[in-house]
């Protein structure tokens, strides 16, 4: 809607100074047309978060990036000079109410579980991040305490060695003879 505000200015100042309308009361002056441009800019973190996890199924692995993002965007903003006061005022509340949410996440180990376990992410995710080493260190212990509590236990031995039996057994593979590639040679992984 800001968006939408700021491409037809020209109309909606016509529109709000045409005394016969009643609309003089809601004509925006300069400065609030300022404001319109710097809310429009701010809020820009917000809608691309909201389209990329209405695009597709979001994931626990990519809610703390996410968050981590948008704290990193309104910290920059609510300190930079080129945004009017009543606009960093508003990104140091926003930033507030985001870490206040941020902090529920602690009070779920599933949070940190889905970030250690995903394959991009792991411990590696919170040194970049720079978090604190204790933080890093309890939970690298509340994953591996739950892995001794709920899959340790579990009997995997007969199993594992049926799988391993059928893995490691090579069937025979017939090709017809335009499929061999064995002519082939990559020059990069075999000189």
């Amino acid at each position: 809607m800001l968006i939408f505000a700021l491409e037809y200015r020209r109309a909606i100042d016509r529109l709000a100074a045409d005394q016969s309308t009643g609309l003089r009361a809601y004509e925006l002056g300069k400065e609030e047309w300022e404001l319109v441009g710097q809310l429009a800019d701010v809020l820009k973190v917000y809608k691309h978060a909201t389209l990329r996890f209405s695009r597709s199924t979001p994931s626990l692995p990519s809610v703390i990036p996410a968050m981590d993002h948008i704290d990193d965007v309104l910290t920059t903003q609510s300190i930079d000079a080129k945004y009017l006061p009543a606009i960093r005022a508003a990104c140091a509340l926003s930033k507030k109410t985001l870490n206040r949410y941020y902090e529920k996440t602690d009070m779920s180990k599933t949070y940190r579980l889905a970030m250690i376990l995903h394959p991009r992410h792991k411990l590696q995710y919170f040194r970049n991040r720079k978090w604190e080493e204790d933080w890093i260190v309890a939970a690298q212990a509340l994953i591996r305490e739950e892995y001794d509590e709920n899959y340790a236990p579990i009997p995997v031995a007969a199993e594992f060695a049926e799988v391993q039996r059928v893995t490691q057994a090579k069937p025979e593979v017939r090709t017809a003879p335009h499929l061999r590639l064995a002519h082939w040679r990559n020059p990069l992984l075999f000189p």
